[in-house]
């Protein structure tokens, strides 16, 4: 029997977040305990208390890293959407996210997080940013806060549909042709002229 890899490198947090999105991905599990995450870090069941001061702490930093996994997935569909049809290939990538990474997903959006934790909010901060500012370009003429929040909320809820097995997921482009039906039906209906008056 090989011996249990042991810290060693110095940067024991990026250790411990490492090992506890490897543990998500193989179960697909939420429920990470950081007597888990040492084991599967190679370190001792205190060691992490060093640097997070609970499971909530730990899960905070997780979900920052995932925050940022995604705004990268968004920003490669489309650095800066300012059409409709930009915005059904952001949307399609978001859900996408979601369904290739369920457990982190489920960590980011439907856990509790620590709000103190610097790295989490600025991520959250940023993403929230990035919708917003689509909403902008696309639609000057919107409310930008109330539309961003009612395409974030359609293609968010989107996702969690798809998650829990009451959409059609069987294969890619299943998902994005209804994805794509969803936004233009909600842009439709919001009567929004791209560039006009609104």
């Amino acid at each position: 029997m090989s011996p249990k890899p042991t810290y060693h490198h110095g940067d024991l947090p990026a250790a411990l977040v490492r090992a506890a999105i490897e543990l998500l991905q193989e179960s697909g599990e939420t429920e990470l305990s950081l007597r888990a995450v040492a084991r599967r870090a190679g370190v001792s069941p205190a060691a992490p208390y060093r640097h997070y001061a609970d499971r909530e702490a730990l899960v905070s930093a997780v979900a920052a890293v995932g925050y940022r996994e995604l705004a990268e997935r968004l920003v490669a569909a489309h650095p800066s959407p300012s059409t409709p049809e930009q915005l059904v290939g952001v949307a399609i990538a978001y859900v996408q996210f979601a369904l290739q990474r369920p457990a982190l997903f489920r960590i980011m959006f439907a856990e509790p997080c620590d709000r103190d934790n610097d790295e989490r909010v600025a991520a959250t901060a940023a993403l929230a940013q990035y919708v917003r500012a689509i909403v902008e370009r696309t639609f000057p003429h919107a409310d930008p806060d109330a539309l961003a929040t009612a395409v974030w909320a359609l293609v968010h809820g989107l996702a969690f549909l798809y998650l829990d097995g009451k959409l059609d997921a069987s294969t890619p482009s299943v998902v994005a042709e209804r994805i794509a039906a969803a936004i233009q039906a909600l842009l439709a209906a919001t009567t929004i002229d791209p560039g006009g008056a609104g």
